[in-house]
C-alpha cells in the first residue's frame, strides 16, 4: 500500500476527478421518496487490527416502519486521512448494500455531502458509484477554510446557509428548540430545500437526529458491542 502522504495526494487526485461526475439535472422530488436508507459505520479495534461495521436501515418515508436492516463487518485497511473518509468507508458501504432487498429512492449518510473542502463527502461520493439521490447530516461540523458557521435561532427547523466564498455548502440545522444543531448537505440528484424538507419530515420527538441515520447509528452500536463481547469470550 502507498504511503500515507502518497495516498492523501492520490485521493484527492480522485475527488477532484470525480466530482465533475456529480448530477444535479436529475433531480428527485418529494413525490418520488417511498423509502430511504439511513447509512452509518462505526470502528472498533481488536488488538492491532482496526474493523468496521456497516448498517443500513431502509424505512418507509410516509409510515417511518422499518422495512429492511442490512449490516456487514470487515477489517478496515485504509487510514483514516482528513477530507477523505469516504474512501475508508465506501468499499464496506458497497458490500451492505450488495446485501439489501430493497431499492431505496434515498440515501441519508451519517456525514457529509457538499459540505466539504472539495464538495466530496461520503454523500456525494457514495451518489455518484450509485448513479441514485443522497444527502449528508453531519452531527458535528467540519470547518472548511477556518469558516465558523452561523448559529441558528432556537426554535425547531431554525437553520442558516453555510457559505464560503460566496457559495453555498450545505445548513445548519436546529432540529428542536434546546439541541445541538446538525448538518446537512446535499450529496447527488436533490436539491437542498428538498434535502431540508425530508430532515423536517424524518425528525421525531426521540432525537435531534432524522430517523434514517439514528436507526443505522444505533444498530451499529449493537453490532459492536456484539462482536466486541465476542471477542472477549474467546
Amino acid at each position: 500500500m502507498l504511503e500515507k502522504k502518497e495516498l492523501e495526494k492520490y485521493y484527492i487526485a480522485k475527488q477532484l476527478e470525480q466530482k465533475e461526475q456529480v448530477d444535479f439535472q436529475h433531480l428527485i422530488s418529494l413525490e418520488q421518496i417511498k423509502r430511504l436508507a439511513g447509512v452509518d459505520l462505526a470502528y472498533w479495534k481488536q488488538k492491532e487490527t482496526e474493523y468496521a461495521v456497516c448498517c443500513i436501515v431502509v424505512i418507509d418515508y410516509r409510515t417511518k416502519e422499518i422495512i429492511e436492516k442490512q449490516y456487514c463487518v470487515d477489517q478496515i485497511e485504509v487510514p483514516y486521512i482528513p477530507g477523505c473518509l469516504a474512501f475508508r468507508e465506501i468499499p464496506l458501504f458497497l458490500k451492505t448494500k450488495e446485501l439489501l432487498f430493497t431499492k431505496p429512492d434515498l440515501y441519508v449518510f451519517d456525514g457529509n455531502g457538499y459540505l466539504h473542502p472539495r464538495h466530496m463527502g461520503i454523500a456525494t461520493h457514495a451518489g455518484i458509484l450509485l448513479g441514485q439521490p443522497t444527502i449528508g447530516i453531519a452531527k458535528t461540523y467540519y470547518k472548511i477554510e477556518d469558516t465558523e458557521y452561523p448559529v441558528p435561532e432556537d426554535t425547531a427547523f431554525a437553520f442558516q446557509e453555510i457559505v464560503i466564498q460566496n457559495q453555498i455548502y450545505g445548513r445548519v440545522v436546529r432540529t428542536h428548540p434546546g439541541v445541538k444543531p446538525i448538518f446537512l448537505s446535499v450529496g447527488n440528484q436533490i436539491t437542498l430545500d428538498t434535502a431540508m424538507e425530508v430532515v423536517k419530515a424524518m425528525t421525531t420527538k426521540e432525537s435531534h437526529i432524522p430517523l434514517p441515520t439514528r436507526l443505522a447509528d444505533i444498530m451499529t452500536h449493537e453490532i459492536r458491542k456484539q462482536y466486541q463481547s465476542e471477542w472477549v469470550r474467546q
